[in-house]
């Protein structure tokens, strides 16, 4: 293992070189993608696709690559590329190299990890311009609380002169079946840990990563949970005392469309793109893992990281559900000995692109996957009414505007049965949700600088080819009153706040002077090295939020036990208006296993003018989240419980029995008695 090590290292110091130099990819000739050289590619565009099926096997090759699957398990067991006989780890056993897999439970049960493998295969297309298989499981009264009551079909489609496989599944539960909870499913990949080094996320994360031995005892120490680890003893020396945490590359689903993996020898790279969002729960801030040390790739549909409880949908007896997730596609890319291979990171961006532009895909061969032309388009303009900003009415500009299953305000947020669509508003506030499946849908929307969301409960039915004109639409944010003052900005975010540096001995090399500085491991024991007897105050009109605002409320650490922690806001009020009510608004970013109390004046007030009881399971403190399930509250204060000159809000979390219980605040304001 020092030896490969080293032998990489030598390889990657060349690259890098190269790379600062100007080295730049080949033009391209692969069809339908900026393409590297690709000979083998271009050479092999005429070869049509064969389907070659086994006893034990089934072999999708167009040319460019061979798909070996398991039948009828359809378990991904090999795939033959550029040279390599299997880009997937050859020492796992089969069934743990590219696999669909999900966690679920019983009503009250305990989880149960699940593997997808079906029982039966088909050929659904057979011709030299493409192949579909299906590999599908059944289930039957016999196999209740052996496996979840889903009909589960795995599709895999192999196109001529594609350097990929496109996957999909079909989900289906029957009327008659007994009730389950899906906390998660996904596709993940295992990729050759002699081979793939270099992982991508996204450009400003992207990297040489630790070898899978590195995780193993007597090279690393486990940090505050199991997925976090130090790196004592790594084959690399340079990540010698790095931290290797697989959080610090999840990505929001909005910003999730391609990450992957890189090979230098030979210089092959292996891609995850996901070029539609609708399938994958929570809307376009939920946010889900990636890549990570294995080598390992994951598509993620559904999850409950970053939601807790709340997202982990729960099906009863009598609901009848049926799903489609995907398709997503898995391009291999390559390039000739000489060029740079970290250029195929910038391939895979442009193939990311090409797919986006291609959806919903012709290709599909089930009819549970409508095309363009069965599909329908919303389209309007979002305007905001704030009379204590402006009199008139204000353009919505980068508004986030969705169509999601039928709820109430702000649901999309954790809605996971059924699809989502959304569209960034233009400057005038003007917006057009297209592709979206027939179905009955809510319209919702949240804009970046205003708090709340917006949320039309009236029905909007898309049908096929229908074109919906929805008009002018006013949102008018939560407001009573003028705005007294206000603590950080309203966009869902807790990042504008004061992020710490990390510990020198527990640092990401990667994210040192990154934009998402707060993906660094345990800045929550910071807030103790900085407030290690006293808790945060903060002086309206003389601190500055981005650097006196910590950016998590979480529990002190003295000794072995952890204690609630209560934080101060000071602020000047003359001319009261004793028989008005004041409102404070809390925007909250994250809570997890919380509790906001609210006194006024009295830090020792026995009773709270409010509290939130016990909120949030969304764990994004401990994950480097930065936002988890979006909540605002409302308090009012009665104008006899403030005084002339300073008053000060006392902001209280005592739950304290572990470091990650705690609140990322949003955004805080007090607005006055309405004129």
């Amino acid at each position: 293992m020092k030896k490969l090590a080293d032998r990489l290292l030598h390889r990657f110091t060349n690259h890098e070189t190269a790379l600062n130099a100007g080295h730049h990819c080949s033009e391209g000739t692969d069809q339908g993608t900026s393409g590297l050289s690709h000979r083998k590619d271009h050479r092999m565009s005429s070869h049509g696709v064969h389907l070659h099926v086994h006893d034990r096997y089934v072999v999708m090759d167009n040319g460019i690559l061979q798909v070996t699957l398991s039948k009828p398990g359809g378990i991904i067991t090999g795939i033959e590329y550029n040279g390599i006989d299997n880009v997937l780890e050859v020492r796992n056993k089969e069934t743990n190299r590219g696999y669909w897999d999900l966690h679920w439970n019983e009503p009250g049960g305990k989880g149960i990890f699940d593997v997808i493998s079906g029982v039966t295969f088909r050929v659904i297309v057979e011709t030299e311009e493409q192949v579909e298989i299906s590999f599908l499981r059944t289930w039957d009264p016999s196999l209740e609380g052996k496996y979840i009551p889903l009909n589960i079909d795995k599709r895999f489609i192999m196109l001529r002169g594609s350097s990929g496989v496109y996957s999909y599944g079909i989900y289906e539960h029957l009327k008659d079946w007994p009730g389950f909870e899906l906390g998660e499913t996904r596709i993940a990949f295992k990729l050759r840990k002699d081979k793939f080094h270099y992982m991508a996320v996204a450009d400003d994360r992207k990297r040489i990563m630790p070898f899978p031995d590195d995780l193993c005892k007597g090279r690393c120490q486990t940090l505050d949970y199991q997925e976090a680890s130090l790196l004592t003893a790594p084959c690399d020396p340079r990540l010698q005392g790095e931290v290797d945490d697989k959080y610090q590359y999840s990505c929001e689903n909005k910003d999730l469309r391609v990450h992957g993996w890189i090979s230098f020898d030979p210089p092959v790279g292996f891609w995850q793109i996901t070029p539609s969002n609708e399938f994958r729960s929570g809307g376009p801030l939920k946010q889900n893992l990636t890549s990570h040390v294995g080598p390992t790739t994951l598509a993620v549909f559904h999850s409950t990281h970053y939601a807790g409880k709340t997202m982990m949908p729960r099906f009863e007896h009598g609901e009848p559900w049926k799903k489609v997730y995907g398709p997503v596609f898995i391009y291999l890319n390559s390039t000739a000995n000489g060029d740079d291979p970290l250029c195929l990171w910038d391939d895979a961006k442009i193939k990311m692109m090409a797919e986006v532009e291609r959806w919903p895909y012709s290709f599909v061969a089930s009819d549970d996957y409508p095309k363009s032309e069965e599909r329908g388009t919303a389209r309007g303009r979002l305007l905001i009414r704030d009379r204590f900003i402006n009199n008139d009415l204000i353009s919505a500009r980068g508004a986030y505007v969705g169509l999601a299953p039928p709820g109430d305000s702000g649901s999309w947020q954790i809605e996971c049965k059924g699809y989502q669509f959304w569209a960034i508003a233009d400057e005038a506030g003007y917006f057009s949700i297209g592709n979206v499946r027939p179905g009955e849908y809510n319209l919702y929307a949240w804009v970046p600088s205003f708090i709340g969301d917006y949320h039309n409960g009236t029905i909007v039915r898309v049908t096929s080819g229908c074109m919906i004109e929805m008009g002018d639409i006013v949102y008018e944010p939560p407001r009573d009153g003028p705005t007294l003052w206000e603590i950080g900005i309203p966009d869902r975010k807790a990042s504008e706040f004061f992020i710490p540096d990390p510990d020198p001995t527990l640092v990401n090399r990667v994210l040192v002077h990154h934009q998402d500085r707060f993906r660094q491991y345990g800045l929550w024991k910071k807030y103790t090295d900085m407030y290690p007897n006293d808790d945060l105050v903060y002086t309206v009109g003389v601190s500055d939020y981005r650097r006196d605002w910590f950016f998590a409320h979480v529990p002190r650490k003295k000794g072995d036990v952890h204690e609630g922690t209560t934080w101060q806001i000071i602020f000047n009020l003359e001319n009261i208006d004793q028989k008005a009510n004041y409102k404070l608004r809390v925007a909250i970013a994250s809570a997890t296993l919380a509790e906001l109390q609210i006194r006024i004046n009295d830090a020792e007030a026995i009773r709270p003018l409010f509290t939130t009881g016990l909120i949030g399971r969304d764990n994004s403190i401990a994950r480097h989240g930065i936002h988890g399930v979006y909540m605002l509250y409302a308090v009012n204060i009665p104008g006899n419980r403030l005084v002339q000159g300073d008053n000060t809000i006392f902001l209280k979390q005592p739950r304290c029995n572990g470091p990650f219980q705690g609140i990322m605040y949003d955004y805080i304001r007090l607005e006055g008695p309405p004129s």
